[in-house]
């Protein structure tokens, strides 16, 4: 069985066993990939919901906050948001992370009520 590869900018190419088997690893890993970036997009999604309730914030300050969390604790974002989601649920939430969801969620809420303070007090 012949395989050939379709491009925009060239016309129809043999492929030879060795680059069906590279491209085929090549999409085995880019759909990993996207597997990957979905499943995390819904975790940070559930934690924005979670910071809704827990700050009576609006999502878009819950999603600053959450992005605050992470950079201000030098966190990956999806760890912050799975941390955040574990104490949703009666679980413990570092007191690093704590700490800074609590000043985030501070910030937020009075730029959402047109208070005195900017999104870069610290």
């Amino acid at each position: 069985m012949t395989f050939f590869a379709l491009s925009r900018h060239e016309p129809l190419v043999l492929l030879s066993n060795t680059d069906l088997a590279a491209e085929y690893d090549r999409l085995v890993a880019e759909n990993q990939q996207l597997q990957r970036a979905v499943t995390s997009h819904a975790v940070i999604d559930q934690a924005i919901g979670a910071v809704v309730v827990l700050g009576q914030i609006a999502p878009e300050e819950a999603w600053r906050a959450l992005r605050d969390v992470s950079q201000r604790t030098n966190t990956k974002l999806r760890t912050v948001a799975e941390h955040i989601l574990d104490y949703a649920q009666g679980g413990t939430l570092p007191e690093e992370e704590r700490t800074e969801l609590g000043r985030a969620i501070v910030r937020y809420r009075r730029c959402a009520e047109g208070g005195k303070g900017s999104t870069t007090d610290r």
